[in-house]
């Protein structure tokens, strides 16, 4: 573990894969794996023969190991601007709505639209209005909502039609009948989308948390595999997100063959070699760290905000109110043990840091 020259993952192998989708083994002879994906997957090389002088397993000074994970990650991508890995970075569709937002509100302004009645309620000394989605428990119908209006921004807003065959619905379609071209030469709506993820959730009995990944996993494979989602797109993309999320964070997951009672006409096989393309183009980066989960919760929030989409509120009772005072006591307590293991520390005879009690054995 202490060689720096070993190389630790193989994009040729995924657990994941092989207990779901079948073997991980990528179709090299298949040109778009050669044209779009080979050059998406890269892996630290192993060299052929290494002097005994160049490993260097001491602590010298300087000596760096370099994590697994910053091995996993593309080298050519920076960690800060990829929102789906960085807690910092802006995520792509809160950036993509706000020209959408900006012209909203130059409009209104020009023109003297009055927001006309305000529906949202706002809390006073007297009563405290809350709504039932927290970040570890969202709402679903209203995160689907958001989710899907995301992906509206994503195709209306697109910088260009960069694609991939395996995702290309002409190519692929999930139909048996014959779609029109015309189809394709428009950008869909949001409630056409909304409808299309709502059957699926419905339908695998899926939670809003997975809607949350299902947007993580999107926005990183427009960014590593440098394609944009369009009408003829969007929704092979969506489904390939929604299956790895929903197998990712469901311990019981929908299995591709699940989907294909869904969709009646598209095949298991086809569903596997689209799971096969989406983990290869994902370098096989699955992870979700909390801090990114959180910070989409909170910009799909803001998203529904801009866009008028306002949670349902309700008054505080007095229940809600002993529940979420039951659940602070809880955290708090915890949070006090955590506190207390990490006081515990041994000292060393040089240094004292503390005055050192001996307990005292009664007999």
């Amino acid at each position: 573990m202490g060689n720096t020259l070993t190389c630790c993952v193989s994009p040729n192998a995924s657990p994941k894969l092989g207990r779901r989708a079948g073997p991980a083994q990528p179709d090299y002879e298949s040109e778009i794996y050669e044209a779009a994906a080979g050059d998406a997957v890269a892996v630290a090389p192993t060299p052929a023969a290494v002097e005994p002088a160049e490993l260097d397993f001491g602590a010298g000074e300087g000596h760096h190991l370099q994590h697994i994970s910053d091995r996993e990650m593309p080298e050519d991508l920076a960690l800060e601007s990829n929102p789906s890995d960085h807690p910092r970075a802006s995520t792509i569709f809160l950036s993509k709505s706000q020209t959408d937002v900006r012209e909203k509100r130059k409009s209104n302004h020009l023109n003297h639209v009055s927001p006309g009645q305000l529906t949202k309620k706002y809390s006073s000394c007297s009563t405290i209005f809350l709504d039932d989605s927290t970040v570890s428990q969202p709402n679903l119908r209203t995160t689907i909502k958001c989710v899907t209006l995301a992906i509206y921004y994503h195709i209306k807003n697109r910088d260009a039609n960069r694609s991939l065959d395996i995702f290309d619905e002409r190519s692929h379609p999930l139909t048996r009948e014959k779609v029109p071209e015309e189809y394709f030469k428009h950008d869909p709506e949001h409630k056409f989308i909304y409808r299309f993820v709502r059957t699926l959730f419905s339908a695998a009995q899926l939670t809003a948390e997975c809607a949350i990944v299902t947007l993580v996993y999107l926005e990183r494979l427009l960014t590593y595999a440098e394609i944009d989602i369009c009408p003829t797109n969007w929704k092979r993309i969506v489904l390939g997100a929604i299956l790895l999320a929903s197998k990712v964070w469901d311990d019981q997951a929908v299995w591709n063959v699940d989907y294909c009672q869904i969709l009646k006409d598209i095949t298991v096989e086809d569903m596997n070699e689209m799971e096969r393309h989406f983990l290869e183009l994902l370098q096989f980066n699955i992870n979700v760290p909390a801090s990114v989960y959180a910070k989409y919760y909170f910009d799909l929030r803001s998203l529904a905000d801009d866009n008028n989409l306002n949670f349902l509120f309700a008054p505080l009772s007095k229940e809600r109110a002993q529940n979420l005072e039951a659940i602070s006591r809880l955290c708090e307590d915890k949070y006090k043990d955590l506190c207390k293991v990490a006081m515990r520390r041994s000292f060393s005879a040089d240094n004292f840091i503390a005055v050192r009690r001996s307990n005292a054995i009664l007999s």
